[in-house]
């Protein structure tokens, strides 16, 4: 791990502990945030502190320790899975603000990353999956998807929620694994651009 000359005041919290070797490992774009999250709930029930060594991440189970490396510059730091996110295409973890100064992503915002899951159980294992589109800019769009929804998917629960970017729509299927997510999310066809469909696993 070089020096990271991001480092601040900000940047103190301790990094969790990683033990063993990494049972995933994928490449993609990192980003972070901030405020106006700091002090907001996270996915996990904790109260998201940007100054804490923790991430966003879609897929990996909540409580995952993983070791994020910006392949530009061989920084890492290793965080705690948190919340979810990012609901950005093509991104795979958001970072905070500590997080991202540790690994050199703070200043240029995005970077190129690895990272490793460590944890005991395989990611795949016990999960629960919903499908998640948005973000709609006007409430009305939200819930205009969530009645057609509703009525596609009438064995599902399909809410309609205020999200990090917008008004968001969630289909929980009745049997909520990868396979239904991802079988849902294939069959949605959305108008507006920006509201893509995301596999999401909630716990």
């Amino acid at each position: 791990m070089q020096p990271n000359p991001e480092s601040s005041a900000g940047t103190s919290a301790a990094q969790p502990d990683l033990q063993g070797k990494p049972i995933s490992s994928e490449t993609g774009l990192a980003s972070w945030y901030g405020p106006p999250y700091h002090g907001r709930k996270g996915a996990d029930g904790s109260v998201y502190d940007q100054n804490a060594m923790t991430a966003a991440h879609l897929t990996l189970p909540l409580g995952t320790l993983v070791r994020v490396t910006n392949l530009a510059t061989n920084q890492s730091v290793a965080v705690r899975i948190t919340d979810r996110g990012p609901f950005v295409r093509g991104r795979i973890i958001d970072l905070s603000l500590a997080a991202a100064k540790a690994a050199g992503i703070y200043l240029p915002g995005v970077a190129k990353v690895r990272v490793d899951a460590y944890a005991s159980v395989s990611p795949e294992a016990a999960g629960r999956w919903c499908v998640q589109v948005g973000a709609f800019a006007n409430e009305k769009d939200a819930l205009k998807l969530k009645d057609q929804l509703s009525r596609r998917y009438t064995t599902a629960k399909v809410i309609e929620f205020t999200g990090p970017t917008g008004h968001w729509v969630r289909i929980n299927p009745l049997t909520p694994n990868k396979a239904n997510a991802t079988e849902v999310a294939e069959g949605i066809r959305s108008p507006d651009p920006n509201a893509l469909p995301y596999i999401v696993r909630t716990n």
